[in-house]
């Protein structure tokens, strides 16, 4: 078993793990540097000619990876976003770039030629079209979604226990992934459930009546992804019934809401509270995702409580082929798509629209110029902030 790590010693390799995971490829340091993307796209000559969308909801970091087949409380699938941290309202432009770099990227690391990515960006623009024009048919599944989704619909605890807990019991196996907690996060955790809002809408997530049984049976942190650094971070393996009756194993992931870095809309009423504000933007965006989420604090922070599901999975880049990229491009701008069109009257819809149709008189590519603009620009900016984010790496690892 792989050692543990102490309390004390998280920042650090977190910091650690995280730099490693950036610096493995261009399409993961775009990933990791949300940040960075709203500060060269501010500083692009193309910012200027971005048009300002009907303000919707939005995720703010619409990447390849944060979509995904999504379950909702029936178990129904769904490809929806999978990751709304940096959710606000917002213009809807955003996501349209801040997709369209993830593909730029990831068609560069599969070798690609530069046409290619010009055609995944016409596609995604077809897509994102036929969402807004509520065209029931919408864009084909690639083939490698469609193998994901099923491959989804099949799964149940045991799966999601072996591939998230590394075991298919109640306890979490402590190791690379998942670190000791200290008594006062462990006492912590436990009175979060005991409180009667979460412990009623936790409940109520597994269609169980609020005095029913919730026991917390194991937690640890969770090092997970690039967002643990700094933040809250824990899994908690629940079991929930009613008294008298077999009930179910379930695990929370509970995430510290950090600050946003998305430029929000001028005059958006968003809730001021950040947990409240992920969940809101997840019931907008994601319905599967947002009705298993709870809003709550922990630790004196705003935590969001989200129930995995076992179908609930994550398109990876390498599972396009190069045959599938162009619908594969198709295909995610629809998802996104519907996501800001469920929130758009008719109307609103029809008008952006036509402004996504608008393009100059000599463009050779059949999309909005400054989306093309903003990629071309934004991949020199990530190419640039990449090389050197490397370079310091290697130096750091050196010393």
């Amino acid at each position: 078993m792989t050692a543990t790590v102490a309390v004390e010693d998280r920042a650090a390799v977190l910091a650690r793990t995280r730099a490693t995971k950036m610096a493995r490829s261009a399409h993961a340091y775009v990933r990791g540097s949300t940040k960075q993307f709203y500060e060269w796209l501010a500083a692009s000559p193309v910012a200027k000619r971005v048009p300002e969308g009907p303000p919707v909801w939005i995720c703010g970091d619409c990447h390849i990876g944060n979509l995904g087949p999504l379950a909702d409380a029936d178990g129904h699938v769904d490809v929806q976003i999978r990751d709304l941290d940096q959710s606000v309202i917002g213009n809807p432009a955003h996501d349209l770039i801040r997709l369209a770099l993830s593909l730029e990227t990831a068609a560069r690391g599969a070798d690609l030629p530069g046409v290619m990515t010009a055609r995944m960006i016409e596609a995604m623009i077809e897509g994102y079209a036929l969402a807004l024009a509520d065209d029931r048919n919408g864009a084909p599944e690639p083939q490698a979604v469609r193998t994901v989704r099923r491959d989804a619909m099949g799964r149940r605890w045991r799966h999601l226990a072996r591939e998230r807990i590394e075991g298919e019991d109640t306890c979490i196996t402590l190791g690379r992934k998942f670190w000791p907690l200290s008594e006062r996060e462990r006492t912590a955790i436990e009175s979060l459930f005991g409180r009667s809002g979460v412990r009623k809408a936790t409940l109520g997530l597994f269609g169980h009546t609020p005095g029913g049984r919730l026991r917390v049976l194991d937690a640890a942190y969770w090092r997970k992804g690039c967002s643990s650094l700094g933040t809250l971070r824990y899994a908690v393996i629940v079991d929930v019934g009613d008294k008298g009756k077999p009930g179910d194993l379930a695990l929370i992931d509970i995430k510290e809401a950090v600050r946003t870095v998305v430029p929000v809309a001028p005059g958006a009423a968003m809730p001021r509270n950040r947990a409240d504000r992920v969940v809101a933007g997840a019931r907008a965006l994601s319905p599967n995702l947002g009705d298993r989420m709870i809003a709550a604090r922990l630790l004196g922070k705003p935590v969001v409580l989200r129930e995995l599901a076992p179908q609930d999975l994550k398109l990876e880049v390498d599972q396009f082929s190069r045959s599938e990229a162009i619908e594969a491009a198709r295909y995610l701008a629809y998802v996104v798509g519907i996501a800001h069109a469920r929130q758009m009257d008719m109307e609103t819809r029809k008008r952006w629209h036509a402004e996504l149709r608008q393009r100059r008189p000599d463009a050779k590519i059949d999309a909005p110029s400054w989306l093309w603009d903003s990629v071309v620009s934004l991949a020199a900016a990530h190419e640039a902030g990449y090389l050197e984010f490397c370079r310091t790496y290697a130096l750091d690892a050196a010393r």
